[in-house]
């Protein structure tokens, strides 16, 4: 059991920030597609590198005891796909060519799916129905992304490999082929309201993917583009508000274009661009709908509140000063299941760990003045 929770003051907006791990070696949160909290938003699960291996631990959110979940005992492998099941306690992760559940309160694992050593995995989420987990594969003979990360993104998209998207009963461990391509498939995102929809995407550099972001209906398996760009534009980093109807992305309707919002139904319908005042970089965004939506460009987490038919300057709500170097040390802020406060990583002291701030109220905070 470790307890690792301290708390300072932020020197930019005066906000009180509690750091809730602090030790020689990454700790990250999930990818901020995928909340990581369980025991009704009291517990948070994260990943860490302790001890020279790296294993997924569960948070206490008001003491800030930590507890270890996984005992693997190797270090090379990627936790951010993680997911956790919405009704039930359980996560879902990669050991070697296997994909496993665990008991987040007995800590048993179990295997539901071989993946097998020429195959990547890209990410994982599961249904709202927590009946089943989703994962999207690609085929990786070279192991680039393991060998080489990010920089590997370029050689991987050109390729064109084979893709899957492959349903896993939680209970039983069916299997269902449910999508494959050969073309860069990733980020299956699952509608957090909504148990017959997914989302996904074409992967690679956003101006040369085309239609970025797609939708499957499980119950019949069509897919289709949504939010199709045209000309220059560029979108992305989707994820699904919490209505599970509605998506939100940013993106440029052409290079050096100001940035914009924007939020559009799963049929297509309701599609809303926002242009905002200029304001740096965006960065990782996330949000339940649009009237407040959190980022992480330019060292700082920023806020951008929904004013009438625009949005407001952006705000800050503390520093990060992450150096973002790899994805693990992405700050991705994510807002709570409540929605008082949001988590994020930084590898400000020189390792990344992980952060909690509350969401006071916005007009309070000062405003981000780019230099």
């Amino acid at each position: 059991m470790y307890n690792e929770k301290q708390m300072s003051i932020d020197q930019v907006s005066g906000v009180e920030v509690t750091q809730l791990t602090d030790y020689k070696g990454h700790s990250h949160h999930l990818y901020f597609t995928n909340p990581g909290w369980y025991d009704e938003g009291k517990r948070l699960l994260f990943a860490s590198d302790r001890n020279n291996r790296s294993n997924l631990f569960g948070l206490d959110i008001a003491s800030g005891d930590i507890e270890q979940i996984t005992d693997l005992d190797e270090h090379k492998r990627s936790f951010l796909p993680v997911c956790v099941n919405p009704l039930r306690p359980e996560a879902y992760y990669r050991d070697g060519e296997t994909f496993y559940a665990i008991d987040l309160h007995t800590h048993i694992s179990r295997e539901i799916f071989h993946i097998g050593k020429d195959w990547n995995l890209h990410m994982s989420n599961c249904g709202a129905d927590g009946k089943h987990v989703y994962i999207s594969i690609f085929h990786d003979p070279e192991q680039l992304i393991p060998r080489f990360g990010a920089a590997a993104s370029a050689r991987v998209w050109e390729s064109h490999p084979l893709s899957k998207i492959i349903e896993i009963s939680c209970e039983g461990g069916e299997v269902r082929l449910v999508h494959e391509e050969k073309r860069w498939l990733g980020h299956v995102n699952t509608s957090p309201t909504r148990p017959d929809l997914i989302s996904f995407c074409y992967e690679g550099p956003w101006n040369k993917v085309g239609h970025r972001i797609w939708i499957m209906n499980l119950l019949n398996g069509k897919i289709h583009p949504v939010r199709p760009v045209s000309g220059e534009e560029v979108v992305g980093h989707e994820y699904w508000y919490a209505d599970g109807e509605r998506l939100g992305y940013h993106g440029r309707t052409a290079p050096g274009r100001a940035c914009m919002f924007g939020h559009i139904r799963y049929d297509n319908s309701e599609k809303t661009d926002t242009a905002f005042p200029a304001g740096g970089e965006t960065g990782h965004i996330f949000s339940f709908d649009e009237t407040l939506i959190v980022g992480d460009g330019d060292g700082v987490i920023k806020c951008w509140k929904k004013e009438g038919d625009s949005y407001s300057s952006p705000r800050i709500l503390c520093t990060h000063n992450s150096g973002m170097r790899i994805q693990k040390t992405h700050p991705h802020p994510r807002i709570s299941p409540d929605g008082k406060y949001l988590i994020f990583t930084s590898d400000r002291s020189g390792y990344g760990n992980i952060y909690m701030v509350p969401l006071v109220e916005f007009y309070n905070l000062p405003e981000f003045k780019k230099s």
